[in-house]
């Protein structure tokens, strides 16, 4: 009896390998062609297969994604200069109405992009694909570009609507639809490695600036503004603000850093917009703290000026970083619980400021009758406006 079990498990085990070996190295093509390589992607159901061409720098593909019904585009790319959807360069496979595929590239610049036709930032001589037993396979031939061989790769598939791409989900199989591929040793990896490198570095690029510019530095032009009022926190005010503003800036510097990094590692994908506006975050933050040195005595009469000045700017800064935070949680698109509380706390500060406002101005002008019943000593100590003149910082950073 146990020889038997012992025949059926090795029978079973035989039967499981060779369908796996079916599944990739021996899968009969209907052109016949043969690949040297192949690996079969961890998640989707999906195969890679190609020949690499050392002499030209060419790569021959063919991406299989099977148990796809005839309502489902799928797409396989390499991302040149980053990871994940952004920067995609896509290969795509969408099906007519006529039950067969036709197949297109698409260079992937945003999320909302929706896989429109475009040219890639490499060049792909050739390109078709094909439905067969329930299987869509895209054939192409990649120029590989700048002489690598080892890119981070997407692969994806999701609905079609009204004859164009729709949305594909964001299960667990879709967000780990994403790896590295190595034309020349074969080697193919799932999340981690390059990618997953870059990805943490685009993560603390995203943490650093949402906390500095995005919380800090709102906190702190907050506390110039609301803690003045009080008798009791002059001149405690103006320090937490400076600690405030001054650890935003440290960390913000971090994270600036970061970005340029990023940047300088991307070739081919840029952010003009979310760089340019750190670039210019970065300018007016530096020129805030040197200002500080410049600031004139409080009984300059340049001193409202100044205070005018240092006011603008900290408000235009924390304006430019609110709506930067929200254009690089675009870019890294994480789950969408991370904006929903990066939100939340920009609600709580909101709500917070608009009960400080109202409390500072019924102090105000509780102040001002006090100074018209006292006459003009009266306002010798905190001015006809309730701030301190005596400490009369900006009412931002």
């Amino acid at each position: 009896m146990g020889k038997i079990f012992t025949f059926l498990f090795l029978t079973l085990l035989s039967n499981l390998i060779i369908s796996s070996a079916q599944d990739c190295s021996t899968y009969s093509f209907t052109n016949n062609a043969i690949y040297a390589t192949c690996v079969t992607l961890p998640v989707q159901n999906s195969h890679l297969h190609w020949n690499y061409h050392s002499a030209n720098g060419t790569a021959d593909i063919a991406y299989r994604h099977t148990g796809v019904s005839t309502s489902q585009w799928v797409a396989w790319a390499l991302n040149v200069g980053g990871s994940g959807m952004v920067g995609a360069q896509a290969l795509v496979a969408l099906p007519n109405s006529n039950g067969s595929v036709q197949a297109y590239t698409s260079d992937v610049t945003s999320y909302s992009t929706s896989l429109q036709q475009s040219p890639l930032s490499f060049q792909v001589p050739a390109i078709r694909a094909e439905r067969v037993n329930g299987d869509v396979v895209i054939y192409a031939t990649l120029v590989l570009p700048s002489g690598r061989t080892s890119f981070n790769q997407v692969w994806q598939s999701g609905p079609v609507s009204n004859g164009a791409p729709g949305a594909h989900n964001l299960g667990s199989e879709n967000r780990n639809s994403v790896g590295t591929v190595d034309f020349v040793t074969g080697q193919a990896g799932a999340g981690g490695g390059v990618g997953g490198s870059l990805l943490h570095r685009r993560n603390t690029h995203g943490v650093l600036n949402a906390v500095s510019w995005g919380i800090l530095m709102p906190m702190g032009a907050m506390f110039a503004r609301y803690l003045k009022v009080f008798k009791v926190a002059h001149p405690a005010w103006f320090y937490i603000h400076i600690a405030c503003q001054v650890t935003a800036y440290g960390v913000g510097v971090a994270g600036w850093a970061t970005g340029l990094k990023l940047g300088s590692d991307s070739k081919t994908l840029k952010y003009t917009t979310h760089r340019n506006i750190g670039i210019t975050l970065f300018a007016l933050g530096t020129l805030q703290v040197f200002a500080l040195l410049l600031r004139p005595k409080p009984d300059n009469k340049y001193r409202k000026y100044w205070n005018i000045y240092h006011a603008g700017v900290g408000y235009t800064v924390i304006a430019l970083a609110i709506t930067n935070v929200y254009k690089g949680l675009d870019i890294l698109d994480p789950e969408k619980k991370w904006k929903h509380a990066y939100t939340g706390v920009l609600i709580s500060l909101a709500a917070i400021a608009v009960i400080l406002e109202a409390f500072t101005w019924f102090i105000v002008l509780k102040r001002k009758k006090e100074d018209k019943q006292q006459g003009p000593v009266g306002t010798g100590a905190y001015g006809s406006n309730g701030y301190g003149n005596g400490h009369g910082h900006s009412q931002a950073a």
